[in-house]
């Protein structure tokens, strides 16, 4: 398997779907919004985005599974799975907020071999696959250098759902409020990993999200140079729907400070 080949195809499919999602932008008619639970929303645009997707991926790989967050289809690959979010950010996409994007992984054997993650907006592609670098629009992309969490900038996520762990939450913002250099909410899981992986952010950490969440963008951050675990420093980050992505060096701080917190 030629990764790098089959990456670049990858990414043709996304700007291509990208394209599509940039359209509906222009006239979306927020009547067409659904309700999948509590502030759980899904919209045609992501329902034909994914199909879109799915559709355009069968063709380069044919024998490979699928996990995708509309549903549209959902099977178990032998050896290769892709796991793809149409369009994360469709909270911001509804509301007209321009940061939402396309979300790519190909796993073989249980393992990412492929990241694509798509900012729509900003036309800025992310990608990585075996045996190469991380890039953003083809310029090879680092996790930064800065190894104190006071001159650092984070990023998370709010709970939209699952309130039962809210107050917690709300203690650990407090904290990283106070120590780092400023605590930032997207809105997209995938480019909040993004941008961690070329630098923007220096750590994410967020809970209950989905493996299309997070399956490209943490292999972004991995492929580099960051750290991707669970709120304990393990690796079941997809399992346990806990993610903590850095840059490496702040490692033992964010740790420190989500446990006292969150796992107490």
């Amino acid at each position: 398997m030629n990764y790098e080949i089959l990456c670049a195809k990858v990414i043709a499919i996304a700007r291509l779907t990208g394209n599509f999602i940039r359209k509906e932008s222009m006239n979306f008619d927020a009547s067409a919004i659904e309700f999948k639970g509590l502030n759980d929303l899904v919209s045609y645009v992501d329902k034909n985005a994914e199909k879109q997707l799915v559709r355009n991926l069968t063709k380069l790989l044919p024998e490979a599974g699928f996990t995708t967050e509309e549903e549209t289809i959902n099977s178990k690959g032998t050896v290769y799975n892709w796991i793809i979010d149409p369009l994360d950010g469709t909270t911001n996409f509804i509301h007209g907020i321009p940061t939402y994007a396309i979300s790519i992984a190909l796993y073989e054997e249980d393992k990412p071999v492929i990241g694509v993650v798509y900012e729509i907006n900003r036309g800025e592609m992310f990608y990585t696959h075996k045996g190469g670098p991380a890039f953003l629009n083809n310029k090879p992309i680092r996790v930064s250098s800065r190894d104190k969490l006071s001159g650092c900038l984070l990023a998370t996520g709010f709970p939209y759902h699952q309130f039962d762990k809210q107050a917690q939450y709300m203690e650990l913002f407090a904290e990283m409020m106070r120590r780092c250099h400023g605590l930032r909410r997207i809105g997209s899981a995938a480019v909040d990993l993004a941008y961690v992986a070329c630098g923007r952010f220096d750590a994410f950490f967020e809970y209950n999200l989905n493996s299309w969440d997070v399956a490209a963008g943490a292999y972004l951050v991995q492929q580099a140079g960051g750290q991707i675990m669970n709120f304990d420093g393990g690796d079941e980050f997809i399992v346990k729907r806990e993610i903590l992505a850095t840059n490496g060096h702040i490692d033992a701080e964010v740790l420190e400070t989500i446990g006292r917190h969150f796992n107490a």
